[in-house]
């Protein structure tokens, strides 16, 4: 399996949410998104406002940091929203029920990771990286195997 490769660079957090509302539009349920990055690169933000975008009426979208999941109800379908940053072991994944929400729901996964073996072929991964010389900037680097991310991916990175 091939993987493809797209960059952007995200000048600011207006852009970011933009960004996250446009790739919302063309999830569906069985989608998922790996977010990755350091602490303080953008992730939470990056899926606070995908989430908000899928919603009739946006509400608070909390960081999962300490429930591990927030699920969401969205017109789309079911969203899961789940940061593994303190996950210690796989066998918790199965305890979530994650692994089954990946054919099932949209999922955007922080710190994905932890994941291992048990990380999605179809999923896209997401890499914010912070730019040192400015603070509010972020490189984004996008790669996916699955060629369903193909066209989204070139309209959005063109």
């Amino acid at each position: 399996m091939t993987t493809e490769t797209a960059s952007c660079t995200l000048n600011s957090p207006d852009d970011t949410a933009r960004l996250a509302a446009q790739i919302a539009g063309a999830l569906r349920p069985g989608d998922c998104l790996l977010l990755e990055g350091v602490i303080g690169a953008g992730k939470t933000h990056f899926a606070r406002h995908l989430i908000q975008s899928l919603m009739d009426v946006p509400e608070d979208v909390p960081s999962p940091t300490f429930t591990l999941v927030q699920t969401y109800d969205v017109p789309a379908g079911e969203l899961w929203h789940t940061d593994l940053y303190r996950l210690s072991s796989l066998d918790e994944l199965e305890e979530l029920g994650l692994i089954e929400a990946f054919d099932s729901a949209i999922c955007l996964v922080e710190w994905p990771d932890r994941l291992a073996e048990l990380t999605p072929a179809h999923a896209i991964r997401l890499k914010l990286a912070l730019d040192p010389e400015h603070e509010d900037r972020r490189r984004l680097t996008l790669s996916w195997s699955d060629m369903k991310w193909r066209p989204m991916m070139e309209r959005i990175c063109a």
